[in-house]
């Protein structure tokens, strides 16, 4: 599996794509963070709007290789009905842009209609003026809702 970066990916800010979310039913958020970032820093909690998140690493930890089964998660998870609108985040937008765009290609390769977004600023946002993540902006910062897992 190769990442590609042919498809043009749209951004939406984290309240951007609650309310996305909150409003479209045929959507769910895909976490592409590792398994320690989900147990040890939290996961995002669509619970009170009856939304999936599914927990799929992209790049697999320790060595960060592009996961192989990634896309027979998302597949799985879905029972093979993906929704139509696809929210991926990650700690700060990058892996998960990295993800969207290639789900997004494989997609379209396959015939397959399905709208994929980054979530900007991702989970725990950029780093602050004393290099910690998750104070100044970010799903975590934006006040949404969270758990640890």
């Amino acid at each position: 599996m190769v990442a590609t970066t042919d498809a043009q990916i749209a951004e939406l800010s984290p309240v951007e794509v609650w309310a996305e979310l909150e409003s479209n039913t045929d959507s769910a958020l895909v976490d592409v963070r590792t398994r320690p970032e989900w147990s040890f820093v939290g996961v995002p909690d669509l619970s009170e709007i009856d939304r999936p998140v599914v927990l799929a690493e992209w790049r697999l930890f320790p060595d960060l290789r592009i996961n192989p089964g990634f896309a027979d998660e998302l597949k799985s998870a879905f029972g093979g009905d993906t929704p139509k609108n696809l929210f991926f985040i990650c700690r700060s937008g990058t892996r998960s842009r990295e993800a969207a765009r290639w789900f997004s290609d494989m997609s379209k390769r396959a015939g397959v209609p399905v709208r994929c977004i980054n979530v900007a600023e991702g989970f725990e946002g950029d780093l602050n003026a004393d290099r910690r993540r998750g104070l100044q902006n970010g799903w975590k910062a934006r006040n949404l809702a969270w758990k640890q897992s």
